[in-house]
């Protein structure tokens, strides 16, 4: 019975793409930060129902949870979409480019959507001859690095249990049709940090070194590679970034207060212990150096993404069904995180990575202003998402 579903796949792909690409288009123009999606959820919702799924209380305000039941008993499967955009202006000139100032689609959540809703139309249109079940999480906030802790916190895995989970991401760094994935640590932990740095203030014409916050802002975000240095795991470094520095109020000032955000990603609970002691070294060099004091607080952090040895076999078969195994690799991990590992830690899990650079050579990097990807990831996502999800609903016990 499945084989015969998985078989009609690429023809089935066929009937949905068109729907797929014109939903990720709308996504794409009308993007929406972290906890505020609320048009998207709509949007969401109203497919859902229309394809005829069972549609449940999302645990967080924004967001959808659907479920569809196959004709025969099998695995209960979890399929994970994020759905929120950057704080990003953007620069790329389609059609479908932004109508929202200072926001933007820079990391492919609007792939990622509308490729889930392609799965979603696509398992209804055999749902006689599914076993199993699944559930579709359209997960807000996931570049806040909050929304999947809500969403379980909610309650999200105690009222829509699962035995195996998937979900993939868009890269601009590789082809339309190449897939990739590994078993263990695929992506890194992250933790945001905040310091504050206190000093003396005073009129610009008058100022020194000594109490000079904005000096010693300066000399702190350059030297936050020393936090992670030398620091890597099977290949990937770790990465210490600022992503916001705040000082001052006028040009002639000397603040007494400056602020730098930013982000530590490591793979170890080792390097985790190590990079915090680093910063707090670093920040008593320079509080040292320009008589300024310093606070260091840790915000939420978000696991690394640990993909489960099984379920990653079975995914890596379906992509090597979808595209053909030449176009299917295991590289090491990379130092960007995501918290869909949230529900892995919580559910056997595999996240693949699914290539979209566009072939002109312009996908630019992610969440930069020229990022863009090509439709054609879509297909290829809810291809290996649609097999790998019937191949482990039919898994016996």
């Amino acid at each position: 019975m499945a084989d015969t579903v998985l078989e009609e796949i690429p023809l089935l792909l066929e009937d949905v793409n068109d729907e797929m690409v014109a939903l990720r288009h709308e996504l794409h123009a009308y993007p929406e930060l972290s906890f505020e999606e609320v048009r998207t959820s709509a949007l969401i919702i109203q497919r859902l129902t229309d394809l005829g799924w069972e549609l449940f209380d999302s645990p967080t305000p924004t967001g959808a949870v659907a479920k569809l039941r196959g004709a025969a008993p099998g695995k209960r499967i979890l399929l994970r979409a994020d759905i929120d955009a950057l704080p990003v202006h953007e620069e790329v000139d389609v059609s479908y480019r932004s109508r929202h100032d200072g926001v933007m689609h820079a990391c492919g959540h609007d792939v990622h959507t509308a490729a889930l809703l392609g799965v979603a139309d696509l398992l209804a249109r055999r749902r006689d001859q599914l076993c199993g079940e699944y559930t579709l999480v359209f997960q807000p906030a996931e570049e806040g690095l909050g929304g999947a802790r809500a969403m379980i916190e909610g309650g999200l895995l105690r009222e829509h249990p699962a035995d195996f989970a998937l979900g993939i991401h868009v890269t601009s760094l590789a082809p339309v049709g190449l897939v990739t994935a590994r078993e263990g640590v695929m992506m890194s932990e992250a933790c945001a940090f905040t310091v504050t740095l206190r000093g003396k203030g005073g009129h610009g014409a008058m100022s020194s070194a000594d109490g000079n916050v904005v000096l010693a802002l300066s000399a702190l975000a350059p030297r936050l590679g020393d936090v992670v240095d030398a620091l890597s795991y099977e290949g990937a470094n770790c990465a210490c970034s600022a992503g916001v520095l705040a000082a001052g109020t006028a040009n002639n000032v000397v603040p007494r207060e400056a602020t730098l955000r930013g982000t530590i990603r490591t793979f170890t609970a080792e390097q985790v212990v190590e990079t915090r002691a680093r910063l707090t070294a670093l920040l008593d060099e320079l509080a040292a150096t320009f008589g300024v004091s310093y606070q260091l607080g840790f915000g939420e952090s978000v696991p690394a993404v640990e993909n489960d040895p099984y379920v990653t076999q079975v995914a890596l078969d379906s992509a090597r069904s979808i595209v053909g195994a030449a176009n299917v690799l295991s590289l090491p991990p990379v130092s960007p995180s995501d918290d869909v590992a949230e529900f892995w830690r919580r559910v056997p899990g595999c996240y693949l990575f699914v290539g979209g650079a566009r072939a002109d050579g312009t996908s630019g990097t992610h969440h930069s202003p020229d990022f863009s990807v090509d439709d054609g990831a879509c297909r290829v996502a809810a291809g290996v998402l649609a097999h790998g999800a019937i191949s482990l609903a039919r898994l016996a016990s």
